[in-house]
């Protein structure tokens, strides 16, 4: 019988507890895989104000009340709750209100790389006041960067860690962490490790917490196959492809795609949906179109397609695409369009000014809301996605699950996850574009609209897709085997 591993993991966000975006969602459903799979999972992230603790049952953890806890030259106090999320994984909540009683989840306040370098040491300490040896630590994003630094300085001589190997998962690389080097003392480092920091950011002025952790790792992964050896590239390095291409030079940087969970997307049982359909019963996918059509105030006559848009409305997603496209195919070809998603103004404002030029054929919510993202998702016929860089992506591999032919641009996981469908062969799940401009985007919805005429090919796309397998069973078993590689060197 295979080893029974313990595995701590660190994150900003894990869904259902918070949630900002994707990363909440992978934390929280590779816990759930893990647990399941029957290993020793344990899950530190923040108790942020906006986490409804009785929901969770989340209770204290005996002996972890009112610890000390040095941040450099801050002093707060912490106390470890644990919580029982869905699936059964522990989660360990570290509740410092001085640091996550606020407004938001994340902030632009001055002591935000504080408040997760104080996550990260809270979650050692725990670990330490648990007697628990975890042998793997993985930490997520920049938030939790330094643990591996911290690994190798302030807990070098701890016991408990000495068999311990690190994974850093990138997320999203285009949020780093950069705090003033005259900050250093936040660190709480010995002198002789300030050796450590990354040179050149050091004599730039800054500290960048995500390149420490690319640095330090013992293995580095992200998302998709595709992105690992994009962010390598200086194109989509991000001013770390640096040090990632000498990771990657000795082996240390890979590419897992992310997993779906299907016990929340799936239109064979979604919680949020009337009616279920699967491959065989997508007459009840037309039913939910039409009721979202007049639930919206949406006029379509029949054969009409819907597209769909769920996402954070920023330069990454590829919004500014559509700016010249969408109009074009909007005027001449029929199509009705939903959107869902908040962000930076210029975009909201774009959609918002679409609805008053298309009445009745656009709509748009400012925002989030998890019912409308599964409705968008089920009643509409495709989903656009045009990334400027995808990590991985989800929604695409969700459209997939629902007979929502995806639009998308060929980068990162979507490159991964979706094919471009041959007509000749039948082979292919969506419709994929090159290039980042508009002209490309504008071919790319009306090879979808021209598909869409033709049924037997769409259907085709539709089955194609829904046929496909991204579960956390394949997926998560790729992190078992690495962290066996790792806990075996």
């Amino acid at each position: 019988m295979p080893e029974r591993l313990a595995i701590c993991l660190l994150a900003a966000e894990v869904e259902p507890l918070s949630k900002t975006g994707g990363l909440a969602d992978v934390a929280g459903a590779l816990g759930k895989y893990l647990h399941g799979a029957g290993h020793d999972v344990r899950l530190f992230t923040p108790c942020y104000g906006s986490i409804d603790r009785a929901a969770f049952g989340a209770e204290p953890v005996a002996g972890l009340t009112q610890i000390p806890l040095a941040v450099g030259p801050h002093s707060y106090v912490f106390s470890v709750l644990r919580a029982a999320l869905p699936g059964g994984a522990p989660a360990y909540l570290i509740d410092c209100p001085a640091l996550y009683a606020r407004t938001a989840i994340y902030t632009t306040d001055p002591d935000e790389h504080v408040r997760f370098l104080a996550l990260t040491r809270a979650a050692l300490i725990a670990c330490q006041r648990l007697r628990w040896s975890p042998q793997l630590i993985h930490c997520n994003d920049w938030h939790t960067a330094f643990a591996p630094l911290f690994l190798r300085t302030l807990w070098e001589r701890e016991p408990l860690f000495r068999a311990s190997r690190t994974v850093l998962t990138i997320h999203n690389i285009g949020y780093q962490g950069i705090f003033p080097a005259a900050q250093v003392a936040d660190l709480g480092l010995p002198p002789g490790a300030l050796r450590l920091l990354h040179a050149a950011d050091f004599t730039a002025g800054r500290i960048n917490a995500l390149r420490q952790g690319i640095l330090y790792a013992d293995a580095i992964t992200t998302v998709s196959p595709t992105h690992a050896r994009e962010i390598c590239s200086d194109a989509y390095g991000m001013g770390l492809q640096d040090s990632l291409r000498a990771r990657a030079a000795t082996g240390a940087v890979s590419g897992i795609l992310n997993g779906v969970d299907y016990d929340e997307w799936d239109p064979r049982r979604d919680r949020y949906l009337p009616a279920h359909y699967d491959p065989d019963h997508l007459a009840t996918k037309a039913q939910l179109k039409r009721a979202f059509l007049a639930r919206h105030k949406l006029a379509a006559a029949p054969g009409v397609p819907l597209a769909g848009v769920v996402s954070r409305l920023a330069a990454q997603k590829g919004i500014e695409l559509m700016f010249t496209a969408l109009p074009r195919v909007l005027t001449a070809r029929p199509l009705t369009f939903a959107v869902l998603g908040s962000g930076e103004p210029q975009y909201e404002e774009f959609f918002a000014r679409l609805v008053q030029r298309f009445p009745a054929r656009v709509m748009f919510r400012s925002g989030y809301d998890e019912q409308l993202a599964h409705w968008i998702e089920a009643a509409s016929d495709l989903f656009l996605m045009p990334s400027r860089y995808e990590p991985c992506g989800l929604n695409q591999m969700y459209s997939l699950r629902y007979g929502t032919v995806p639009v998308v641009r060929r980068t990162g996981g979507l490159a991964d996850s979706v094919e471009h469908y041959d007509p000749k062969s039948g082979r292919g799940t969506g419709v994929v574009f090159n290039d980042f401009d508009a002209p490309a985007l504008e071919w790319a919805l009306n090879t979808a609209l021209d598909l869409y005429a033709q049924p037997e090919h769409w259907r085709r796309m539709m089955t194609n897709g829904m046929a496909c397998d991204f579960s956390w069973q394949h997926q998560g078993e790729q992190y078992v085997q690495l962290y066996r590689r790792l806990t075996a060197a």
